[in-house]
Protein backbone atom coordinates (compact mmCIF):
# COMPACT_ATOMS: atom_id res chain seq x y z
CA UNK A 1 0.00 0.00 0.00
CA UNK A 2 1.50 3.32 -1.10
CA UNK A 3 0.95 6.92 -0.05
CA UNK A 4 -2.50 8.37 0.56
CA UNK A 5 -2.45 12.13 -0.09
CA UNK A 6 -4.79 14.00 2.26
CA UNK A 7 -5.24 17.40 0.66
CA UNK A 8 -4.53 20.38 2.90
CA UNK A 9 -6.06 23.53 1.41
CA UNK A 10 -7.17 25.15 4.65
CA UNK A 11 -10.67 23.69 4.61
CA UNK A 12 -10.76 20.35 6.39
CA UNK A 13 -10.55 18.65 9.76
CA UNK A 14 -7.31 17.08 8.59
CA UNK A 15 -6.06 15.40 11.72
CA UNK A 16 -9.26 13.54 12.51
CA UNK A 17 -9.40 12.32 8.89
CA UNK A 18 -5.72 11.34 9.00
CA UNK A 19 -6.22 9.45 12.27
CA UNK A 20 -9.25 7.65 10.83
CA UNK A 21 -7.29 6.66 7.70
CA UNK A 22 -4.49 5.27 9.87
CA UNK A 23 -7.00 3.39 12.02
CA UNK A 24 -8.46 1.96 8.80
CA UNK A 25 -5.04 0.62 7.78
CA UNK A 26 -3.26 3.40 5.90
CA UNK A 27 0.48 3.02 6.38
CA UNK A 28 1.49 6.37 4.90
CA UNK A 29 -0.79 9.43 5.01
CA UNK A 30 0.74 12.63 3.59
CA UNK A 31 -1.09 15.82 4.61
CA UNK A 32 -0.13 18.01 1.69
CA UNK A 33 -0.85 20.78 -0.79
CA UNK A 34 2.29 19.99 -2.78
CA UNK A 35 1.46 19.11 -6.41
CA UNK A 36 4.54 16.85 -6.59
CA UNK A 37 3.32 14.78 -3.63
CA UNK A 38 -0.15 14.57 -5.17
CA UNK A 39 1.29 13.35 -8.47
CA UNK A 40 3.17 10.57 -6.64
CA UNK A 41 0.25 9.46 -4.45
CA UNK A 42 -1.53 6.13 -4.89
CA UNK A 43 -4.79 7.42 -3.35
CA UNK A 44 -6.20 10.89 -2.77
CA UNK A 45 -8.62 12.15 -0.11
CA UNK A 46 -10.15 15.64 -0.34
CA UNK A 47 -11.85 16.72 2.90
CA UNK A 48 -13.85 19.92 3.26
CA UNK A 49 -15.58 21.94 5.96
CA UNK A 50 -17.27 25.31 5.44
CA UNK A 51 -18.83 26.95 2.40
CA UNK A 52 -18.50 25.73 -1.18
CA UNK A 53 -17.17 29.14 -2.25
CA UNK A 54 -14.50 29.33 0.47
CA UNK A 55 -13.37 25.75 -0.16
CA UNK A 56 -13.18 26.23 -3.94
CA UNK A 57 -11.19 29.43 -3.48
CA UNK A 58 -8.90 27.75 -0.96
CA UNK A 59 -8.22 24.87 -3.34
CA UNK A 60 -7.50 27.21 -6.24
CA UNK A 61 -5.31 29.36 -4.01
CA UNK A 62 -2.77 26.49 -3.77
CA UNK A 63 -0.55 26.88 -6.83
CA UNK A 64 -0.73 23.93 -9.20
CA UNK A 65 -2.92 21.82 -6.90
CA UNK A 66 -6.08 21.63 -9.02
CA UNK A 67 -4.03 20.68 -12.10
CA UNK A 68 -2.19 17.97 -10.16
CA UNK A 69 -5.47 16.55 -8.84
CA UNK A 70 -7.01 16.52 -12.31
CA UNK A 71 -3.93 14.87 -13.81
CA UNK A 72 -3.76 12.18 -11.14
CA UNK A 73 -7.47 11.46 -10.70
CA UNK A 74 -8.85 11.93 -14.23
CA UNK A 75 -5.65 11.20 -16.12
CA UNK A 76 -4.11 8.35 -14.12
CA UNK A 77 -7.30 6.95 -12.57
CA UNK A 78 -6.03 7.04 -8.99
CA UNK A 79 -8.71 6.19 -6.39
CA UNK A 80 -10.25 9.41 -5.02
CA UNK A 81 -12.48 10.07 -2.02
CA UNK A 82 -14.13 13.44 -1.35
CA UNK A 83 -15.66 14.09 2.08
CA UNK A 84 -18.48 16.58 2.82
CA UNK A 85 -17.59 19.80 0.93
CA UNK A 86 -14.77 17.77 -0.64
CA UNK A 87 -17.55 15.73 -2.24
CA UNK A 88 -19.53 18.82 -3.19
CA UNK A 89 -16.51 20.29 -5.01
CA UNK A 90 -16.86 17.46 -7.54
CA UNK A 91 -19.91 19.28 -8.92
CA UNK A 92 -20.06 21.62 -11.89
CA UNK A 93 -20.93 24.53 -9.59
CA UNK A 94 -22.18 25.57 -6.18
CA UNK A 95 -24.63 28.41 -5.49
CA UNK A 96 -23.66 29.26 -1.89
CA UNK A 97 -22.68 32.97 -1.71
CA UNK A 98 -23.05 33.26 -5.49
CA UNK A 99 -22.25 30.83 -8.29
CA UNK A 100 -18.82 29.24 -7.91
CA UNK A 101 -17.38 26.69 -10.36
CA UNK A 102 -16.50 23.30 -8.91
CA UNK A 103 -14.09 20.73 -10.30
CA UNK A 104 -16.76 19.52 -12.71
CA UNK A 105 -15.81 15.85 -12.38
CA UNK A 106 -19.42 14.81 -11.68
CA UNK A 107 -21.94 17.06 -13.47
CA UNK A 108 -24.44 18.71 -11.14
CA UNK A 109 -25.12 21.57 -8.76
CA UNK A 110 -24.78 22.05 -5.00
CA UNK A 111 -27.94 23.75 -3.68
CA UNK A 112 -29.43 24.76 -0.35
CA UNK A 113 -31.59 22.12 1.31
CA UNK A 114 -35.09 23.63 1.20
CA UNK A 115 -37.46 21.60 3.40
CA UNK A 116 -41.18 21.60 2.64
CA UNK A 117 -42.13 21.89 6.31
CA UNK A 118 -40.63 23.97 9.16
CA UNK A 119 -40.10 20.97 11.43
CA UNK A 120 -37.21 19.83 9.20
CA UNK A 121 -34.20 21.60 10.66
CA UNK A 122 -31.31 22.97 8.61
CA UNK A 123 -28.45 22.16 8.80
CA UNK A 124 -28.98 18.45 8.48
CA UNK A 125 -26.95 17.44 11.51
CA UNK A 126 -26.36 14.17 13.31
CA UNK A 127 -26.77 10.48 12.60
CA UNK A 128 -28.95 9.34 9.73
CA UNK A 129 -29.47 6.28 7.57
CA UNK A 130 -27.42 5.75 4.42
CA UNK A 131 -29.20 3.67 1.78
CA UNK A 132 -26.70 2.43 -0.79
CA UNK A 133 -27.50 1.26 -4.29
CA UNK A 134 -26.64 -2.44 -4.75
CA UNK A 135 -23.99 -1.68 -7.38
CA UNK A 136 -22.43 1.24 -5.48
CA UNK A 137 -18.65 1.38 -5.24
CA UNK A 138 -17.32 1.49 -1.65
CA UNK A 139 -20.54 2.68 -0.01
CA UNK A 140 -22.76 0.28 1.92
CA UNK A 141 -26.02 0.87 3.77
CA UNK A 142 -25.82 1.82 7.43
CA UNK A 143 -25.84 4.85 9.67
CA UNK A 144 -23.46 7.80 9.37
CA UNK A 145 -22.84 11.27 10.74
CA UNK A 146 -23.92 14.27 8.64
CA UNK A 147 -23.44 18.02 8.98
CA UNK A 148 -24.48 20.13 5.99
CA UNK A 149 -26.95 22.73 4.75
CA UNK A 150 -26.33 22.24 1.03
CA UNK A 151 -26.76 19.10 -1.05
CA UNK A 152 -25.43 17.74 -4.33
CA UNK A 153 -28.03 17.41 -7.13
CA UNK A 154 -26.43 15.35 -9.90
CA UNK A 155 -27.37 15.82 -13.54
CA UNK A 156 -27.32 12.03 -13.98
CA UNK A 157 -29.15 10.00 -11.29
CA UNK A 158 -26.76 7.11 -12.00
CA UNK A 159 -24.01 9.11 -10.28
CA UNK A 160 -25.85 8.90 -6.93
CA UNK A 161 -24.38 5.92 -5.06
CA UNK A 162 -26.41 6.30 -1.86
CA UNK A 163 -29.17 8.45 -0.40
CA UNK A 164 -30.35 9.68 2.96
CA UNK A 165 -33.69 11.18 3.98
CA UNK A 166 -34.07 14.52 5.72
CA UNK A 167 -37.47 15.84 4.75
CA UNK A 168 -36.61 14.77 1.21
CA UNK A 169 -34.25 12.36 -0.47
CA UNK A 170 -30.68 13.71 -0.52
CA UNK A 171 -27.50 12.35 -2.05
CA UNK A 172 -25.41 10.71 0.69
CA UNK A 173 -22.72 9.59 -1.74
CA UNK A 174 -21.90 10.20 -5.40
CA UNK A 175 -19.39 8.69 -7.75
CA UNK A 176 -18.26 7.51 -11.13
CA UNK A 177 -15.31 5.32 -12.08
CA UNK A 178 -12.43 5.87 -9.67
CA UNK A 179 -14.15 8.83 -7.96
CA UNK A 180 -16.37 8.58 -4.87
CA UNK A 181 -17.64 11.34 -2.60
CA UNK A 182 -19.55 11.08 0.67
CA UNK A 183 -21.73 13.83 2.10
CA UNK A 184 -21.41 12.20 5.51
CA UNK A 185 -18.19 12.20 7.52
CA UNK A 186 -16.58 8.73 7.62
CA UNK A 187 -14.10 9.96 10.23
CA UNK A 188 -17.03 10.75 12.59
CA UNK A 189 -19.11 7.69 11.73
CA UNK A 190 -17.40 5.16 14.01
CA UNK A 191 -17.26 1.56 12.74
CA UNK A 192 -19.40 2.33 9.68
CA UNK A 193 -17.00 5.07 8.58
CA UNK A 194 -13.85 3.11 9.34
CA UNK A 195 -15.15 0.18 7.29
CA UNK A 196 -15.70 2.50 4.32
CA UNK A 197 -12.17 3.92 4.66
CA UNK A 198 -10.74 0.39 4.82
CA UNK A 199 -12.56 -0.48 1.60
CA UNK A 200 -11.25 2.71 0.00
CA UNK A 201 -7.65 1.82 0.94
CA UNK A 202 -8.09 -1.60 -0.71
CA UNK A 203 -10.12 -0.34 -3.70
CA UNK A 204 -8.86 -1.00 -7.20
CA UNK A 205 -11.41 0.58 -9.56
Amino acid sequence: MGTTALIDYGAGNLHSVANALKAAGAADVAITADPAVVRAADRIVLPGVGSFKACAEGLRGCAGLEAALTERVLGAGVPFLGICVGMQLLATRGVEHGITPGLGWIPGEVRLIEPATPDIKIPHMGWNDVVARPEAALVESGEAYFLHSYHFVTDDPAHVLATTHHGQELAAAVGRGNIVGTQFHPEKSQSFGLALLTRFLEWRP
